[in-house]
């Protein structure tokens, strides 16, 4: 591989972190040019994911845990506590990477609306860009939670400072959950480190890949009553993240008062990264308290899909509504990972990317209204489908796709969850069906609400979409629909490094 192939994940990284230092350097008044950098340094990491996409070995699958990652790159950074900037890719992590490289960009192209200290927004949003594609790649633990730490601080001033009328409550509920999290998770980090050792120097190792070897560890942290406790700390900082049940209360707030490209970011990609380090940390790391925990996991999510449909009918704000949605289909994830087959696992990364490219959608849509009419109240509209058609035809495909129409990437991500559970999970899969009908109701509802029957006199000379906003959806809405007709593009991707790891924790039964 040449010099870029060989350093892309480090290049996409820290693009985004060079683009937001040389905006810091842009006179005031320029913001023309802060919008430019802001673009390219969003969309050169953007390339370079569809580069990796392209070249990744689907059929690598090594002996080893550390073969079957790619594109390594591992060099001493703190060689006094045998920290290192270690960096890789698999099945796992390659779609989420282009996930949020491809979000990130249109989330850029998204923010040139704002007005208000549109240096400081450009130069965090990169920040937060550079965190999330961190988060992805490290497979050093310290690591890891650097890129996951570096995460909260922007997204914080992102909401805190360029949110609705109630950004500072939003802000710091959001901000507080994710360091609770975060807390039990440097617990366990500690907890790992001091009680892992790697075999070939003998020293403490903060490596995901020797934690994953469970000779690698001492003899106090193999005692079952420990590990329960150490899975359970990683559960909870990851939970928080996705959100599930009961941790869920930040999100509705976060989303309302969040600016419409932050709100894209965090359900497009951060939910994501409370079930990646499931799959990435606490599965394999963890095995046998996984499956000891396998039918609560279920459970919690039969309870998020449920749950979080019926708190979406009931919202009067098209905003939470999709916030509430996002509860619901985070719970897909969790059943098809607690069902620990292959199809499951698959259907729930599927569903991680799928859901990504959907929810992403949507809130770019009701933030294209709220630029129009400055609320975003269901009962408030009306009709709007014969002032807005092309507007009303993205949203629509939009709710479609949520809703898991089939030839969208929605219903193969699930059907591949409900397939792949339903062996194990009968009659959890079954109530789990049901969420599907109120799933479909609120999508119906709010669009017969909004777009359908008498106009609305007020809004019957709304603008329709322009050309910005269609370049920011139509990317998206292509996807959807070939992942949809086409999903073995990203199901070969991913199948050998899931199968891999349903493989590792099924070892231990």
């Amino acid at each position: 591989m040449g010099f870029f192939d060989s350093h892309i994940l480090t290049l996409m990284t820290f693009i985004p972190l060079l683009g937001g230092a040389l905006i810091l350097c842009v006179p005031k008044g320029k913001d023309d040019v802060i919008k430019g950098v802001a673009a390219v340094a969003s969309f050169i990491p953007l390339l370079l994911a569809v580069r990796m996409f392209y070249i990744y070995d689907r059929t690598m699958a090594g002996v080893n845990a550390a073969d079957q990652f790619q594109f390594v790159e591992r060099y001493s950074w703190i060689p006094n506590i045998n920290v290192e900037y270690f960096v890789g890719a698999d099945g796992i992590s390659v779609p989420m990477i282009l996930l949020t490289a491809l979000l990130s960009f249109l989330a850029v192209i998204g923010s040139f609306g704002i007005e208000k200290k549109i240096r400081g927004y450009m130069a965090l949003f990169l920040l937060l860009e550079t965190g999330m594609m961190g988060t992805f790649i490290a497979l050093d633990f310290f690591l890891f939670y650097v890129f996951w730490e570096i995460m909260l601080l922007p997204m914080y001033f992102l909401i805190g400072v360029w949110g609705g009328p109630r950004k500072e409550y939003a802000a710091i509920k959001f901000f507080l959950y994710t360091l609770a999290g975060s807390v039990l998770m440097l617990i366990v980090m500690l907890a790992l480190y001091f009680n892992t050792t790697d075999p070939a120097t003998g020293k403490h190792t903060f490596s995901l890949i020797h934690y994953m070897n469970q000779a690698t560890h001492n003899s106090w942290i193999k005692g079952f009553d420990v590990r329960i406790l150490l899975w359970l700390g990683l559960f909870i900082g990851f939970a928080i993240k996705v959100p599930l049940f009961p941790f869920h209360t930040w999100l509705p707030d976060a989303h309302v008062e969040a600016p419409t490209a932050i709100s894209v970011i965090l359900a497009g990609v951060l939910l994501k990264m409370g079930t990646y380090g499931m799959m990435r940390i606490s599965f394999p790391i963890f095995p046998d308290i996984t499956v000891y925990f396998a039918v609560p996991m279920a459970i919690l999510g039969i309870i998020n899909i449920i749950y979080g449909a019926l708190c979406a009918m009931a919202q009067s704000d098209l905003k939470k509504l999709v916030a509430y949605s996002s509860v619901s289909h985070m719970g897909f994830c969790l059943l098809g990972m607690a069902a620990l087959t292959p199809l499951g696992m698959v259907g729930a990364a599927m569903q991680m990317f799928s859901h990504g490219l959907i929810t992403a959608m949507l809130f770019f849509l009701v933030g294209v209204v709220y630029d129009r009419a400055h609320h975003r109240q269901i009962d408030g509209f009306g009709g709007l489908g014969v002032v807005v058609p092309i507007y009303t035809g993205y949203i629509a495909f939009a709710f479609f796709a949520s809703l898991g129409l089939p030839g969208m990437s929605g219903f193969i991500a699930e059907q591949m969850v409900f397939l792949g559970s339903f062996p194990i999970f009968r009659t959890l899969v079954i109530i789990a069906a049901l969420g599907i009908v109120f799933v479909a109701a609120f999508h119906l509802w709010a669009l017969q609400r909004v777009f359908l029957g008498p106009l609305n006199p007020k809004y019957a000379n709304l603008e329709e979409i322009n050309k910005r906003e269609m370049f920011c959806l139509t990317p998206l809405a292509i996807l959807v629909l070939f992942v949809g007709v086409w999903p073995m593009t990203v199901v070969n991707l991913m199948s050998v490094s899931l199968v891999r790891l349903v493989d590792l924790v099924k070892a231990v039964i």
